[in-house]
């Protein structure tokens, strides 16, 4: 593994066994993350975006989920050989996450300081007060009001926005090497939003700490992201640096998602609606043959509908999972 590579994912597959049959929610999914470096993953809903991020915390549940194989290597070592007890150690210290629904994240029967300070006891070395004192600086930090009186809260006392800033509070209170950020801002508003992402940014700088962003917020990653990769049906079909992927997408997928978002350049005609997808993701349980975006894809060939497309480098540092990919010019 390369010096500046503090997380690497080698074919990482991840399924869920159910009575209905097999979905196949991450399929050989290959991501870096150097050091200090923020990953946007983008895709819609469904395409294995939040169980890629649970694979790597390995807190995909059995049943029905199973990491069926691959690896996931931090710091040299790959955290799906380690034992339930190591991987304790790693959870909350060294990865933290930040989860899409706190209300099932927080537990309904201690208060939202206790398990703060919970979190900072386990991992750091202080004292009940300093773990007590760092709790309530974090609840300032993420812009709760009277946070000495907020501690003694309950989760169902909060609004969901503040349940999510109590999240972001206790995953950034060890100051992990790698946070994992899975649609953190969406259930807040745009200035305590805009707040966070400026603290998630100073910590960055502070302690050079990475992050993987899970968002369908292409905004948030156009201002956050380094780099990106792009989810579809549990495989990644581009991934390439920031500046790359939205001045010259290569994947009809990608084109769709940018192509979709309306620009200040460019304003709409009255009555022009905005670009869309056509079509939805396929069923998990009966996945097309061949590239599995073909369905909606308007440069489908014979040979998309019969083969999947294997991820290829088409330039340095730029990864494409398609036979026909956009060529230059085509871009949005």
């Amino acid at each position: 593994m390369e010096k500046d590579i503090l997380l690497e994912t080698k074919d990482l597959t991840t399924y869920f066994y159910t009575d209905d049959g097999v979905v196949k929610a991450v399929e050989g999914v290959d991501l870096k993350i150097r050091v200090g470096e923020t990953l946007g993953l983008v895709g819609e809903s469904g395409c294995g975006k939040s169980v890629t991020s649970l694979s790597i915390m390995r807190l995909v549940p059995w049943p029905p989920g199973k990491i069926v194989k691959g690896e996931v290597w931090f710091k040299g070592e790959d955290l799906l050989k380690k034992t339930e007890e190591e991987m304790r150690r790693v959870r909350g210290s060294q990865i933290s996450m930040i989860f899409q629904e706190p209300m099932t994240s927080l537990n309904p029967v201690f208060t939202v300081g206790f398990q703060i300070m919970e979190a900072i006891l386990v991992h750091q070395d202080v004292t009940e007060e300093e773990a007590k004192k760092k709790a309530i600086e974090m609840l300032d930090l993420v812009g709760i009001p009277d946070p000495e009186k907020r501690f003694y809260n309950y989760p169902h006392q909060m609004s969901g926005g503040m349940r999510q800033r109590v999240m972001i509070a206790m995953a950034l209170s060890c100051n992990p090497d790698l946070l994992i950020s899975d649609e953190a801002t969406t259930a807040l508003d745009v200035t305590i939003q805009a707040q966070i992402l400026e603290l998630m940014k100073d910590l960055k700088k502070k302690i050079g700490m990475a992050i993987l962003m899970i968002t369908h917020n292409l905004a948030v990653i156009a201002e956050m992201a380094d780099s990106i990769a792009v989810m579809y049906t549990g495989r990644i079909v581009e991934y390439s640096d920031v500046k790359t992927i939205f001045k010259n997408p290569q994947h009809p997928y990608t084109y769709g998602l940018l192509h979709s978002i309306p620009l200040v350049t460019k304003p709409r005609k009255p009555g022009e609606r905005l670009a869309t997808i056509e079509g939805v993701v396929p069923n998990p349980y009966h996945m097309p043959k061949g590239c599995k975006f073909h369905p909606r894809c308007p440069y489908a060939t014979k040979k998309c509908r019969e083969e999947e497309p294997p991820l290829e480098e088409i330039s340095p540092g730029h990864w494409v999972r398609c036979w026909n990919y956009l060529k230059p010019g085509e871009g949005v």
